[in-house]
């Protein structure tokens, strides 16, 4: 079965830093385009980042030039780097299989627990 399990979330002051982690296990993860998909209340879920298996990468215009998306395919291990982290960053975050080349709207699935990410002002 496939699982994706996210960790690295908390607490940070605007400005501040964070890197999730995603850990895939049950699929043969290199195959895979992997995305990093957040959704605050209120807020329609979106795709912020994604990693194609070739390793072209996408960034949701609010998040450009802030976060890296990156993989490490001998650890099945997904990455978000989160640098100057604003307040309207603030959200639960999920990473997923991307079913296409990373983009706004690309179907995706097998989504993980998520993990809270909470910017401070």
């Amino acid at each position: 079965q496939v699982q994706l399990v996210e960790s690295g979330g908390g607490l940070v002051q605007a400005g501040g830093s964070l890197r999730l982690t995603c850990a895939a296990s049950g699929l043969t993860f290199s195959s895979y385009a992997m995305g990093w998909h957040r959704q605050a209340p209120g807020k329609e879920r979106e795709l912020v980042a994604g990693v194609s298996s070739g390793g072209s990468t996408y960034y949701a215009d609010s998040v450009k030039g802030r976060f890296t998306i990156s993989r490490d395919n001998a650890k099945n291990t997904l990455y978000l780097q989160m640098n100057s982290l604003k307040p309207e960053d603030a959200a639960l975050y999920y990473c997923a299989i991307l079913y296409g080349d990373p983009g706004r709207d690309v179907p995706a699935g097998y989504w993980g627990q998520g993990t809270q990410v909470t910017v401070s002002s």
